[in-house]
């Protein structure tokens, strides 16, 4: 099976997009490798701008050419851009709707043996709680593409968190049923509920082929919006599943589950389980191991469920 990095497709899909349209502008903080920008910033030189290790600078000279009518992508690893330069992605880009779109790259623990310092385990709650701001986790290089082509189309902020290694496929270049601020549903069942977003849902994939196996019926929903998030999926999975479990590279304050919690409690309640990252420093470890480690894998939530059910 073929992977690629998530980060790579937005910079193919930014290359190909603006070579026709020259207000795409891409601005990285000493970020074009890590980010994947380097064959965008030589190919497009003139759309390309290095703003260096300056995260606020970042933003808000993003914000000043979506003012003049460009369409600025900033490009920063997720653990800084969600922090640093929060005020200025409330301030600059949301208050004022510039058509800004914020990448968060090598989200999550993608950093691994760096530590807390370059993990971002709460930057979905940090982004989801500014007014007018869009809350994007593409699951695979395929619905990253369908993504970032509708997000070229509109004029909105957004985030865009995504991590810093190639990911296995959860769709196939056939077969990538996208609408914009919609679920997508990955795998049909009537017994429990998983709603996953971004490098999650492949595991919740697999996990639902291996409950499949044990005589349990699972649902999963890849929720690649967060914010604004698909509520009616999450209405239909609450009225007609008996259990839902979440599952996000992220803490348990703010994210999806929180979310998710929130609807469902409102509106249908049943039984809402919240598989997340704990609220203290994340093991050192590649992505795998620290997923492995807390139940973050097709194995931990298959364990979840079966104790659930």
């Amino acid at each position: 099976m073929r992977r690629i990095a998530n980060k790579q497709v937005i910079n193919n899909v930014l290359l190909e997009a603006s070579a026709k349209d020259k207000d795409i502008v891409v601005l990285c903080s000493d970020s074009r490798g890590s980010g994947s920008m380097t064959s965008f910033a030589e190919e497009r030189p003139e759309q390309f701008i290095e703003v260096g290790i300056a995260e606020q600078n970042l933003v808000s000279m993003s914000a000043g050419l979506a003012s003049c009518g460009k369409k600025p992508f900033a490009v920063s690893p997720a653990s800084f851009l969600s922090t640093r330069s929060m005020e200025q992605a409330k301030v600059d880009v949301a208050y004022s709707h510039m058509n800004v779109k914020l990448i968060g790259i090598s989200g999550g623990v993608s950093y691994g043996a760096l530590g807390m310092t370059h993990h971002s385990a709460n930057d979905i709650a940090t982004m989801a709680s500014i007014p007018n701001m869009r809350v994007y986790l593409p699951s695979d290089r395929f619905q990253t593409e369908k993504l970032m082509r509708a997000l070229l189309q509109d004029h909105e902020p957004a985030y865009i968190r995504i991590g810093r290694s190639a990911v296995e496929d959860v769709y196939t270049e056939e077969n990538v049923p996208f609408v914009m601020d919609k679920a997508t549903v990955v795998h049909e069942g009537s017994d429990v509920t998983i709603i996953a977003c971004g490098e999650m849902v492949k595991a919740a994939q697999e996990a639902a082929e291996l409950l499949k196996g044990k005589g349990i019926s699972v649902r999963v929903l890849d929720m690649y919006c967060v914010k604004p998030m698909d509520e009616a999926a999450v209405l239909r999975a609450a009225r007609e599943t008996k259990t839902i479990v979440t599952i996000e590279e992220h803490t348990k304050y703010g994210g999806l589950g929180a979310q998710v919690s929130q609807i469902v409690a409102a509106n249908v309640p049943v039984r809402v389980v919240n598989m997340t990252l704990p609220d203290e420093p994340v093991i050192t470890g590649g992505s795998k191991e620290v997923f492995a480690h807390y139940g973050l894998d097709a194995q931990g939530i298959v364990r979840k469920v079966m104790e659930l059910v």
